[in-house]
């Protein structure tokens, strides 16, 4: 070339591993995740698990320990807890009991790891026999109704310890109501952390084998997200803030790193991006598979939830992830 080219060179900042690291804008570290796990009331030493899960295991309460060692040995500050009931019945009830499978796992938590913070899932769809997320009427599910029991399991929980509350459930009010329900029985210190931006996703299908969920009939669209609707999820969001919410999830997190992307813009309050379980399981597969790098995937993605904005992840690889950024 005759004529000097001018542009610019980009190249500069990525010549070295050391020089990447320099300017590198997005970390993923241990303290990001929330790292989900599921109690079984039915039976004792039993640690299953879930096929489309793999490395995911239901625990009965009698081996919930050995998770909860490995948990905090690899420095993971949180877990949330999902429960699946000896019994199920029209409203739920095992939700609410302050003997319930999730109050127990609360109680044996904060007495063995008290360090840990645990946040309750407050939800009815695993407890219910029809297997929807609130109570049944003329075959749809009547929100206010619904709102006093989620309030119920809500106060359980605070009870059995839980440091944060976390509902999960897409009724209309339903921080308002558990946040009022919390304040009056004497627990305004716990904080919620709502589900407020939670859509009616395919990539959900795993979790409802793990938590046994599945409802009988119908389907959650008329209380969770359409998946087309991207403004919708402001609006979820700006009215959890307004009821009283102290953290915000979005999820699914990766089909939805879009939506992610709006809320940071528009809410101030922690963000928490739900990477779940059918995301998890697809990797898995692809993994066992031969098809692809699984720690290289695992840690593009929790990278990419992090650059979206979100504050924290809730994320079923996060034990693994810890042991790869270690060797990092």
């Amino acid at each position: 070339m005759n004529g000097k080219l001018e542009f610019d060179r980009h190249r500069r900042l990525r010549r070295t591993d050391a020089i990447r690291n320099m300017v590198r804008e997005t970390f993923i570290q241990p303290t990001d995740f929330i790292y989900p796990i599921f109690v079984t009331e039915e039976g004792k030493n039993i640690r299953t698990e879930i096929a489309s899960m793999p490395n995911v295991f239901q625990y009965s309460i009698d081996r919930l320990d050995e998770e909860l060692k490995e948990v905090t040995e690899l420095g993971i500050p949180s877990v949330i807890f999902f429960g699946i009931p000896k019994e199920k019945d029209a409203v739920g009830s095992g939700a609410y009991d302050d003997q319930g499978i999730v109050q127990q796992a609360i109680r044996l938590t904060k007495e063995k790891y008290p360090e840990l913070v645990v946040i309750a899932d407050t939800c009815m769809c695993e407890y219910t026999d029809h297997g929807h997320c609130g109570i049944i009427h003329d075959g749809d599910v009547d929100n206010d109704e619904s709102l006093v029991y989620l309030a119920k399991t809500a106060v359980s929980q605070a009870r059995a310890g839980a440091d944060i509350i976390a509902p999960s459930n897409m009724m209309d009010g339903f921080v308002a109501a558990i946040r009022q329900a919390l304040d009056e029985s004497g627990f305004s210190q716990i904080p919620i952390m709502s589900y407020a931006v939670k859509y009616a996703s395919a990539f959900f299908g795993p979790f409802r084998d793990a938590a046994e969920s599945a409802p009988k009939f119908g389907n959650r669209k008329t209380y969770q997200m359409d998946p087309a609707n991207r403004r919708e999820a402001i609006r979820e969001a700006e009215s959890d803030v307004q009821e009283g919410a102290d953290f915000i999830i979005v999820k699914p997190a990766l089909p939805y790193l879009d939506v992610l992307r709006d809320v940071r813009n528009h809410v101030n309050l922690p963000l928490v991006a739900y990477n779940v379980s059918g995301e998890y399981a697809m990797v898995k597969a692809a993994a066992q598979n031969g098809w692809i790098n699984e720690k290289a995937i695992v840690l593009e993605s929790l990278t990419a939830m992090k650059r979206a904005g979100a504050d924290l992840i809730i994320t079923y690889h996060a034990k693994d992830a810890i042991r790869w950024l270690r060797e990092e």
